[in-house]
């Protein structure tokens, strides 16, 4: 069967020669300047004839592989009402980031984040018994977050297209098997994409659930930071990274000393006066857990990561204290803070702040800090959590030798989110033994508009975009080097091309100078280059590979069979 031409004089396309002013990664600039993407308003965007073939190719791709693990596919609505996400606790929980609206009656609603809660009224209302089950429901839909700071082009967007999947059982081993083969699925998945990626542990979040793995796309435009080991498979995303509790010390340490440190503030200033290693200091940061007042202590070379303390402490909400916070407050001296005395505040800490370990730290009176302050001796941690932000040389929580950092793009994330949404809609099935069982759940997204700037960041080079041939908007881009001549070759290798299967674009449009064309095609990152020109009256083509920049002149029967051979 033939497949389509695609003509560039035809085709609604306008590249570009500059990057937007406002785009900060390469994958931003790349789609704007190759006219795949435009942008409608702060983290809204376009997708235009070639970004949505790319877009469209990576959706069949997603689609294939989960209907080849036996998944069902089906379409729910994206404006859904307040209360399914009340009744989860996550009309509150997701916060701003959550689209609200109201209909003109006044009732509540919503644009839907991902669907767990409309999953789990569907699966109530079609399965009644263990036979009904297990089954695994996804869909690919327009998906909604109010970002607060929408930027990196189609990376961080407030619309975005997503699969997002659901997998019910009756059993935790049952779960355990969906889970299982959800994660190979999504390797197939982005193995067939050409998208190197890792898949490291992670924390669950506002999804809930226990066991959850993130695959992240190494790159340097990525926001998440993900460790792995040098020395073994250990692999997390920072969030997730663990450090154990170290058995107490049992050294003898002498008694609390008072040391007159006046304009000391700061960690650097009292580190400086003392003449000290800042590790030798307990930093205590105060922090507000739905209002109330906190203290964090960890050493004070590393900083609280806030990421790490909100996702412990969810659905409380943490937030920084503030100046008027310390009004009335005798008892908290802002810059010289101790743990000892500090009776009516909760005093959480990182490991490393271990019983018997000895610190130096504030007096809890202004101008003044105490040497020799131990932990289980001078004052007791109510409870220990891992909220310091890794840093690169830490020890593997695995095997104990240096972690590394990485930048990575989140590609996809599968989560074992248990009986949660269940017990939230009392979804229950009836037993092999005639009594209800109360069912569990998988839930399991892929970030389907994101893949496409994820590629773009992995494969893209100097001259512009370098799509896998999988995914790219066409296999082959005909290059008319200029006269009437060759573009009438163009135009009959093109049908040729297409003839034997081959999705082709090919650029005839007149009046376009052969240096512009080629620009174009480089920019473009179609997979294979044929370019009619000077010798087309001897029936030979050009034929470039885009990735490794090789030329060959061929005939041009030769050329074709070379570009069905490589698909």
């Amino acid at each position: 069967m033939a497949a389509q031409v695609q003509r560039m004089s035809r085709l609604m396309v306008k590249t570009l020669r500059d990057d937007p002013a406002d785009a900060e990664t390469l994958s931003h600039k790349l789609l704007v300047r190759a006219g795949y993407v435009r942008r409608n308003a702060a983290g809204i965007w376009s997708w235009l004839p070639l970004g949505k073939a790319v877009l469209d190719n990576i959706t069949r791709v997603v689609r294939e592989e989960m209907d080849a693990a036996g998944a069902q596919e089906v379409s729910l609505p994206a404006l859904l009402p307040k209360e399914p996400y009340e009744a989860s606790g996550r009309w509150d929980e997701y916060g701003a980031e959550l689209f609200r609206l109201k209909d003109r009656k006044g009732a509540d609603y919503l644009l839907g984040p991902t669907h767990e809660e409309i999953f789990t009224l569907l699966v109530k209302d079609q399965c009644s018994s263990y036979k009904d089950l297990p089954v695994v429901l996804y869909q690919i839909q327009t998906k909604y977050r109010d970002e607060a700071r929408p930027r990196s082009g189609i990376l961080r967007s407030r619309e975005f297209l997503m699969k997002d999947s659901y997998s019910f059982d009756t059993t935790d081993e049952g779960l355990a098997e969906s889970y299982a083969l959800h994660r190979e699925a999504y390797i197939k998945i982005f193995q067939r994409l050409g998208l190197d990626h890792r898949i490291v542990s992670a924390v669950s979040g506002a999804m809930g659930g226990s066991a959850s793995e993130e695959f992240l796309a190494p790159a340097a435009a990525g926001e998440d930071t993900f460790v792995h080991c040098t020395s073994c498979d250990y692999a997390a995303n920072t969030e997730a990274v663990t450090f154990t509790v170290p058995a107490a010390e049992t050294v003898e340490h002498p008694a609390v000393e008072r040391l007159d440190t006046p304009d000391t503030p700061t960690i650097e200033t009292l580190a400086a006066h003392l003449g000290v290693p800042a590790s030798a200091t307990l930093k205590n940061l105060l922090v507000k857990v739905d209002g109330e007042i906190v203290a964090v202590g960890v050493p004070g070379d590393r900083e609280v990561d806030l990421g790490k303390l909100a996702e412990h402490l969810a659905p409380a909400e943490v937030e920084l204290v503030t100046a008027d916070d310390f009004t009335g407050r005798p008892d908290l001296v802002r810059g010289y803070v101790g743990p000892q005395g500090l009776d009516k505040v909760r005093y959480l800490a990182d490991p490393r702040i271990a019983a018997g370990t000895a610190w130096i730290t504030g007096a809890n009176e202004e101008g003044f800090h105490a040497r020799n302050v131990v932990a289980g001796r001078d004052f007791e941690v109510d409870e220990y959590l891992d909220v310091v932000v890794v840093e690169e040389g830490d020890p593997c929580p695995k095997c104990g030798h240096g972690l590394k950092l990485d930048r990575a793009i989140e590609i996809g994330h599968i989560f074992q989110l248990g009986r949660k949404y269940a017990d939230a809609f009392q979804l229950d099935v009836l037993g092999r033994n005639g009594k209800p069982e109360r069912v569990t759940m998988g839930s399991y997204g892929i970030g389907v508009s994101r893949a496409v700037a994820a590629l773009a960041e992995q494969t893209a080079d100097e001259q512009g975009l370098c799509w896998p041939a999988e995914i790219a908007p066409a296999d082959v881009h005909v290059v008319a080097a200029g006269k009437a001549a060759q573009t009438e070759f163009a135009l009959e290798a093109a049908e040729q091309l297409a003839a034997a299967g081959l999705r082709v674009l090919v650029d005839e449009r007149p009046g376009v100078s052969p240096g512009v064309k080629f620009t174009d095609a480089e920019l473009i990152g179609v997979p294979k280059i044929l370019v009619a020109g000077r010798r087309v009256a001897e029936g030979v083509v050009e034929l470039k590979d885009r990735r490794t920049g090789e030329r060959e002149e061929l005939p041009l029967a030769e050329a074709i069979a070379r570009v069905v051979a490589s698909r």
